[in-house]
C-alpha cells in the first residue's frame, strides 16, 4: 500500500553537480538519496517507502547530512506536532474541560442516587439506578480523550495515531451516550413499578405478559448494541491516517470511513433508539393513568413523559443521526482531519454533552429513591393511623422505651452527679457528707418541734434531726425526699428515712425504760446469786403465774422495740 500518491511527487532540485541537490538550502548527497530509494513529495516531505519512516525538508527542520548509509544528521520526523494549534484544538480543549466537570458531578450524583437506605430487594437490585451513573462516567471519560486527541490532530505535520484515537473514542461515547439513556428509562420504569407495588406487593403479577416483556426487551437492547459495538469497534484503523494529500484522503480514508459497516451500525444503533422509545411507552402505559382513545394516548404519552425524557431522547435519535450522516459524507464527519469544524463539534459532541448535563441537573433535584420511598410509607402510615384514630407517640418516647436497663442505670448516675469511685469522688463524698452533718446540727426550719422524738438513756426527749440538703440535680429524687420527710413530721411512728446512719445506730443501742416489776423478781435473785441468768421482763418458768387475770398487762407502760432482736 503507498503511501503517497504517484501524483504527489516532485523531483529532485538541481545542485552543483549531478550528484548533488539542494533541499532547504542545505546540499545533500544525491547518489545516497537515490540508492536508498528516496523520494520528494509536493508536501515537503521525503520518505523512501518504509513503514513510519518519513522526514521534513523544509526549512527550519531540514536534514543537515545524509550519510552513504541513507541515515541523516538534525532530521525531524513527519509525525511531530510543529504546527500551531487551530480551531480544532482549541474548541477540543474548552469542551474537553465541560466533559471533565460533567464527570465530577456524575460522581456526585453516583454518590447520592446509589446510597441504600433501605434492605436490597430481590426484584430492585440497587445496581440497576446505578447503571445509567455508571453509563455517563464512560462517556465523560471517552469524550475528554477524544477531544483532548483533537490537539495533536491540529499540531501533527502529517496524521497518524491521534486521528485514529480521536474517531475511536467518538465512536465509544456515542455507544455509551446511547446505553446511558437506555438506562434511564428503564430505570425509569423499575422505578415506577416500585412504587406501584410498595403499598401492595401483590398489585402486580410477577410472571405476566408484562413482566416478561420487561424481562426479555433489555436482552434485546444490548444484542443490537453488541452487534454495533463488533462492527465499529475492532477493525483495521490504519486507513483513517493516510490523509496526507488530498488524493491520498479520497482514495485512502473517505472509503474506509464510509464503509458498510460504519453504515449498518448506524442502522443498529438506530434499532436501540426505537427500544427505548418502546419502553418508556410501555412505562408510562402500565404504571401511569390510561387513557382511551388515540388522541388521548398520544396526549397521556407527553403529558407523563418526565422532562428529561422530553428532551434526551430526542437528542439521542440526534447522536444516531449525527453517525447516519458522518457514514455517507465524510467531510462531516469527525474522521475528517480537516473537515467541517461547526458540525464536528455541534453535531459530533453537541447531544452527548447536553445529554450528561440534562441528566445531572435531574439527578441534583430528584431525591434519593430509598429516601422518597421512607417519606412515603410515612405518608401512607400517618393517613392509615388518622383513620383508625391512632395517635403517634412522639420519636422521644421512642427512644426511652428502647433504653436498655444499662443505659438508665447510666442517666439516672450522670443526673445526680455520680462516676467512678476515684480519689477525687471519694474526697468529694466525704466533704458533702460533712457538709450534711453540720446543717443538721445547725438547722432550725419551720415546723421542727413537729418531728418525732426520741427518749434517751436519762429519759430526756431529743428531736431527730431535720432532713439534710439534697446536692443532687435530680428533681424527682428532690421531691421525693420531701415527701419522706413531711409523711416523717405527720406520722411519728413511722422510722423517719432521714436520719443518718450513726443517728440510727445510736437510737437503736440507747437504753430503754426499766422492766416492769413482775412477781418472780426475788426469784431471780435467788438465781442470779446461784449463776444462773433469768430472762429479763419475764418470771422463771417454774415460778410462772397460772392466773388468767390481765390487769398487770393493762396498768403496765408497753414494752418499746427497738430493733429486730427484741421480737
Amino acid at each position: 500500500m503507498p503511501v503517497f500518491d504517484a501524483r504527489d511527487i516532485v523531483s529532485w532540485p538541481g545542485g552543483d553537480n549531478s550528484t548533488d541537490t539542494v533541499i532547504g538550502n542545505v546540499h545533500l548527497n544525491l547518489s545516497a538519496l537515490e540508492h536508498w530509494n528516496y523520494t520528494l513529495y509536493s508536501n515537503g516531505t521525503m520518505s523512501n517507502g518504509s513503514n513510519g519512516w518519513c522526514l521534513l525538508t523544509f526549512a527550519p527542520y531540514e536534514p543537515a547530512y545524509v550519510f552513504a548509509n541513507g541515515s541523516f544528521v538534525n532530521m525531524t520526523s513527519c509525525y511531530s506536532p510543529v504546527k500551531a494549534a487551530g480551531a480544532r484544538a482549541f474548541a477540543g480543549i474548552g469542551l474537553a474541560v465541560v466533559y471533565a466537570i460533567c464527570l465530577m458531578f456524575t460522581l456526585i450524583n453516583l454518590t447520592k442516587h446509589g446510597r441504600m437506605y433501605l434492605p436490597s430487594e430481590k426484584r430492585f437490585r440497587p445496581v440497576g439506578r446505578r447503571w445509567q451513573w455508571y453509563w455517563m462516567i464512560a462517556m465523560s471519560v471517552t469524550g475528554f480523550i477524544s477531544l483532548v486527541m483533537n490537539i495533536d490532530v491540529d499540531r501533527y505535520y502529517l496524521p497518524q495515531i491521534p486521528i485514529v484515537i480521536t474517531a475511536f473514542f467518538w465512536m465509544l461515547l456515542n455507544l455509551c451516550t446511547m446505553a446511558s439513556v437506555w438506562e434511564a428509562v428503564r430505570h425509569w420504569g423499575s422505578w415506577m413499578e416500585r412504587q406501584y407495588v410498595d403499598p401492595d406487593p401483590f398489585a402486580l403479577a410477577m410472571d405476566d405478559k408484562r413482566a416478561k416483556f420487561e424481562f426479555w426487551v433489555p436482552l434485546f437492547f444490548y444484542l443490537f448494541w453488541w452487534l454495533d459495538f463488533f462492527l465499529v469497534i475492532p477493525r483495521n484503523w490504519g486507513r483513517i491516517e493516510l490523509q496526507r494529500s488530498t488524493q491520498q484522503t479520497l482514495a485512502m480514508a473517505a472509503p474506509s470511513a464510509t464503509d458498510g459497516r460504519f453504515k449498518s451500525a448506524c442502522f443498529l444503533l438506530f434499532v436501540c433508539w426505537l427500544t427505548i422509545a418502546y419502553h418508556l411507552r410501555h412505562s408510562i402505559k402500565h404504571y401511569r393513568e390510561r387513557n382511551r382513545g388515540v388522541v388521548n394516548r398520544t396526549i397521556g404519552l407527553i403529558k407523563f413523559t418526565p422532562y428529561r425524557f422530553q428532551l434526551i431522547v430526542p437528542l439521542a435519535l440526534a447522536v444516531v443521526a449525527f453517525q447516519g450522516l458522518a457514514a455517507w459524507e465524510f467531510q462531516y464527519s469527525v474522521f475528517d482531519v480537516t473537515g467541517n469544524r461547526i458540525s464536528m463539534f455541534v453535531g459530533g459532541y453537541g447531544p452527548a454533552l447536553l445529554i450528561m448535563i440534562i441528566q445531572i441537573v435531574a439527578g441534583f433535584a430528584n431525591p434519593n429513591e430509598d429516601k422518597e420511598l421512607i417519606r412515603q410509607r410515612r405518608i401512607r402510615g400517618a393517613a392509615a393511623d388518622r383513620e383508625l384514630g391512632l395517635v403517634k407517640k412522639p420519636a422521644w418516647w421512642k427512644r426511652r422505651q428502647d433504653e436498655s436497663m444499662r443505659a438508665r442505670i447510666a442517666r439516672n448516675v450522670r443526673e445526680v452527679g455520680g462516676g467512678r469511685a476515684t480519689a477525687a469522688n471519694i474526697d468529694r463524698t466525704f466533704e458533702t457528707r460533712t457538709r450534711e452533718t453540720e446543717s443538721e446540727n445547725n438547722a432550725n426550719i419551720e415546723m421542727g418541734q413537729m418531728s418525732p422524738t426520741t427518749t434517751t438513756s436519762d429519759g430526756d426527749a431529743a428531736h431527730r434531726p431535720s432532713m439534710p440538703p439534697y446536692s443532687g440535680r435530680s428533681d424527682t429524687r428532690r421531691s421525693e425526699r420531701t415527701v419522706q420527710h413531711v409523711a416523717g413530721l405527720l406520722f411519728p411512728n413511722a422510722e423517719s428515712s432521714t436520719m443518718t446512719q450513726t443517728e440510727r445506730l445510736n437510737y437503736l443501742m440507747s437504753d430503754g425504760p426499766p422492766p416492769p416489776p413482775y412477781a418472780g423478781n426475788a426469784a431471780a435473785q435467788r438465781d442470779g446469786d446461784r449463776g444462773r441468768v433469768p430472762s429479763a421482763g419475764r418470771p422463771i418458768t417454774a415460778e410462772r403465774s397460772q392466773s388468767t387475770n390481765t390487769t398487770n398487762s393493762i396498768t403496765s407502760p408497753p414494752q418499746q422495740i427497738k430493733s429486730m432482736l427484741d421480737v
